[in-house]
């Protein structure tokens, strides 16, 4: 199917995109499209488990419905299917997940550090702070539970002693999510290092994060 195959093509593209900026190493990561249901079968397109994304062909992203089975594909998803599943069962809003181990995110998941709104475009495209969820290990439904609570409605959240998770409508949100969330927590390690955090004022704050709601809800 036609849709297929884009989605496959967009997956492929983030991820290459995704690891030549450095928000991975190796295998690390992973990204998935929402496909257009069949009837009551709900699908996406997931990167492979342990496979290098410039070595990637079309016949290597896996087509897996909301059971965590392959529709399409021989190679195994990604052990955090289970996450993307979860994230688009419960966001309507969401077609495009990235999950990156970027460094200044990792820093700040690995301090225990959450983000407050310091910066207009976080609260603008994110939907406000940065929360962190709790550490489990990857693929695990702790670990997914973890996740759906600190991400919230928003685009993005911090995973302890992990990396990040960037949501959105379209891959290209998705992805700007996620260089966001990277650019936001180095400024965020930066200012602590300079001793001083001045955050976002609350009226600018609440302004931005209803207009990211009234977006989202649009969307959606």
């Amino acid at each position: 199917m036609n849709s297929w195959l884009d989605a496959k093509k967009s997956v492929i593209k983030a991820a290459r995109e995704m690891a030549g900026k450095g928000l991975v190493t190796g295998t690390s990561g992973n990204i998935s499209f929402r496909l257009p249901a069949q009837g009551e079968l709900e699908l996406m397109a997931i990167t492979p488990t342990a496979k290098h994304y410039d070595t990637l062909s079309i016949d290597d992203i896996p087509i897996v419905d909301f059971n965590g089975k392959n529709v399409e594909g021989e190679l195994k998803p990604s052990v955090e299917t289970p996450l993307h599943i979860a994230i688009y069962q419960s966001r309507k809003d969401v077609n495009a997940i990235i999950h990156t181990h970027s460094v200044f995110a990792s820093a700040a998941a690995v301090a225990g550090l959450e983000i407050p709104v310091i910066l207009e475009d976080q609260a603008a495209l994110l939907g406000g702070e940065i929360k962190l969820a709790g550490y489990a290990p990857s693929g695990t439904p702790q670990m997914t539970a973890n996740t759906l609570v600190a991400l919230g409605g928003r685009n993005a959240a911090l995973l302890e002693n992990h990396g990040a998770v960037g949501v959105g409508l379209t891959m290209r949100d998705a992805f700007n999510a996620c260089e966001l969330v990277e650019k936001t927590a180095e400024v965020y390690l930066l200012a602590l290092g300079a001793g001083k955090v001045n955050e976002l004022p609350e009226n600018a704050r609440k302004h931005l994060e209803e207009l990211f709601k009234k977006r989202q809800n649009a969307e959606s």
